[in-house]
């Protein structure tokens, strides 16, 4: 690989700033190898080794057919439209590309022609979103809804325009010539090259619908990158849900379809706006605040009494739909959606079994009912040994101080070749590593007063320029109050920018333009976020990220895994919590002249038997309790 990414190389000529490195000319040979040999390769490539060029090169000049799956649709358009392209021409290949996303982004037309003949919008807004996408739809030549800046991808007519798995007509739709989605399924059945996404990869393994199936019989090679986010991703989709949203979509569709199918059948419609009645009345009996609870949780006699309620709703409506399901698709389509509905609260509400875990998800509103695998090892262990390809899979973040038996345990990988190239970054003079001293324990009430109180003097000596990730959102509320009252007291006038005041991508280009920002972010500004140059130059991280004690998928793994004598804290919390944080420290340096400090507000850190490993874990950085040393490293400027 080494002549197609060296310094004369056509990619070095074609791409801005390209430099070689002997990790990502490594790295590009084991996917060569794995390819050629269609084994199975677990690759950590530490920040900087350049990745994507690597698993890109030898994928392009195998041959044969690739399905590449990302970790989010941003990392999906991105590959499609730069990187693949990008790529290709610096090699000169004939290879075909296509893009394929899952059916709810794509503009479809006979639910668009229904949302415009119906009229029921209920702002004016959506109705003038209404009219962009069906002039969308008339010119695009993709109808994915990410191709129309003007109509936001978080307005509710989304929903009335695009299908789902449940209520698409297929062949016997009368758009089904012009089908958005069957067209971007054709293009990626006839292209070399396919992006999808983890969601919709898992979704259609499980469900068989969103076109993946179809490809991976004729594909030799799929690659996952970002992958450390693949256990979560196919925990949910390995598992079963229903939710008020799912019985929302389903009175709405039935309504509509009673209506222009079978008029004369309007008493239909009672049954309808009970079966939503009792949907909410659901959610007033599960009597609980917004959270997840398990299963057990849910002894009390309203809640069971209000389920069957739910469960005898939906099997009558099933009933009755299907005595019309002759007058059209459309009926027939929601008999077999209420027959499904009403099958799924059953077995939620049913014995279960000790491979699973049932539990709720609640909001303000609504409700989901899950069941969740409490592995996903063995699953996906019979995914890839049914089909002789290539898998591999990669991110920065898969092994744990150079291990990778958690990850190949949760993936049911135990047989594949492991990988590991550490960042070509100077760690060693571009970031340093700092711990507070004095600070209380993580669990009491003064430790997030204690963290901002820390935190004050770096952010003076860095200049502002930082990220303040908290692993809760209470937490992260308090301490963006708290800041603004210190800001006010000491007259600092650094922005502060936090989660929620708008898009992530708004919030992003704001703190680049600014220079000397403070954002605030949780979970979501953990990963994927590359912010380059002196606009970042300090990450705090409250505390080391164990996932909440009171989830209870993580309760019911830890006793699953106590129960087969294994200690569920070292072999399980211990690596979630290093690869977590290994994704939160990885914010802060991103390029060859970037310098900043990581600050860890958690002294476990330091005093704990396990911190040592956790710490280990991270990139090779200076380590200090001082904060003289800290000032001391702002103070002394860039890297040379």
């Amino acid at each position: 690989m080494e002549e197609y990414l060296d310094a004369a190389s056509a990619l070095a000529r074609t791409v801005p700033g390209f430099l070689p490195r002997a990790q990502q000319v490594a790295f590009a040979d084991a996917v060569a190898s794995t390819i050629v040999r269609r084994g199975q390769l677990i690759a950590e490539a530490g920040t900087g080794t350049g990745k994507t060029f690597a698993y890109l090169v030898p994928a392009l000049l195998s041959g044969g057919k690739v399905i590449i799956s990302t970790g989010t649709k941003t990392l999906q358009d991105q590959l499609f439209q730069r990187d693949l392209p990008t790529v290709r021409a610096a090699l000169n290949v004939p290879v075909t590309l296509a893009l394929l996303k899952g059916r709810a982004n794509y503009v479809c037309h006979y639910h668009l022609e229904r949302t415009a003949k119906e009229g029921r919008l209920e702002s004016r807004t959506e109705v003038r979103y209404l009219r962009d996408i069906a002039h969308f739809a008339k010119h695009s030549s993709s109808g994915d809804k990410a191709a129309l800046s003007t109509v936001p991808e978080t307005a509710a007519v989304w929903s009335d325009v695009t299908s789902t798995r449940d209520n698409c007509l297929s062949a016997e739709c009368p758009n089904y010539a012009e089908c958005f989605v069957m067209k971007a399924r054709r293009e990626a059945l006839q292209a070399d090259v396919v992006v999808v996404n983890h969601h919709l990869f898992f979704a259609d393994v499980m469900l068989k619908d969103e076109g993946v199936a179809e490809l991976l019989p004729a594909c030799n090679t799929v690659i996952f990158d970002e992958a450390h986010q693949l256990p979560d991703t196919a925990t949910l989709f390995f598992g079963e849900q229903v939710s008020n949203a799912q019985v929302q979509e389903l009175t709405r569709d039935a309504t509509a379809a009673i209506l222009t199918e079978a008029p004369e059948a309007r008493d239909l419609v009672d049954e309808l706006t009970a079966l939503m009645t009792a949907a909410k009345q659901f959610r007033l009996a599960i009597d609980r605040p917004p959270g997840k609870y398990a299963h057990g949780a849910m002894r009390h006699d309203e809640f069971a009494a209000e389920l069957g309620k739910l469960s005898a709703l939906a099997s009558r409506l099933a009933k009755d739909l299907a005595v019309h399901a002759e007058r059209g698709e459309q009926l027939a389509a929601c008999a077999r959606r209420a027959a499904e509905l009403q099958a799924r609260l059953l077995r939620w509400s049913g014995a279960g079994d000790e491979a699973h875990i049932r539990w709720l998800d609640v909001s303000q509103m609504g409700w989901q009912l899950h069941t969740s695998p409490l592995s996903i090892a063995s699953i996906f262990e019979q995914q890839i040994a049914s089909a002789a390809k290539a898998w591999i899979f990669t991110s920065a973040t898969l092994a744990v101080n150079g291990d990778f038996s958690h990850y190949q345990g949760e993936m049911g990988l135990a047989w594949a070749d492991t990988a590991s190239w550490a960042s070509p970054f100077d760690y060693e003079h571009q970031a340093l590593l700092y711990v507070p001293p004095d600070l209380p324990a993580p669990n009491q009430a003064a430790h997030t007063e204690a963290v901002i109180a820390a935190a004050l003097p770096v952010l003076k000596a860095s200049g502002g320029r930082a990220f303040l990730l908290f692993t809760s959102l209470r937490a992260l509320d308090r301490a963006q109050a708290l800041l603004r009252d210190a800001f006010e007291r000491e007259k600092l006038d650094f922005p502060i920018l936090v989660q929620g005041e708008g898009s992530r991508t708004e919030l992003l280009d704001r703190f680049r333009f600014l220079g000397n920002a403070v954002l605030f972010g949780s979970q979501s500004f953990w990963e994927g976020v590359d912010v380059r140059g002196e606009a970042l130059s300090l990450v705090v991280i409250d505390k080391l990220p164990f996932a909440p004690p009171d989830d209870p998928v993580l309760q019911a793994r830890l006793e699953y895994m106590a129960r087969q004598g294994r200690n569920p804290f070292f072999d399980y919390q211990v690596p979630q919590a290093a690869i977590s944080l290994k994704q939160g420290a990885g914010r802060l340096i991103r390029s060859e002249t970037d310098r900043g400090v990581l600050m860890i507000c958690d002294a476990r850190l330091v005093e704990k038997s396990y911190g040592k490993r956790l710490w280990r874990s991270l990139p090779p950085m200076k380590r200090t309790r001082e904060l003289a040393e800290v000032v001391a490293f702002f103070a002394a400027g860039s890297v040379s």
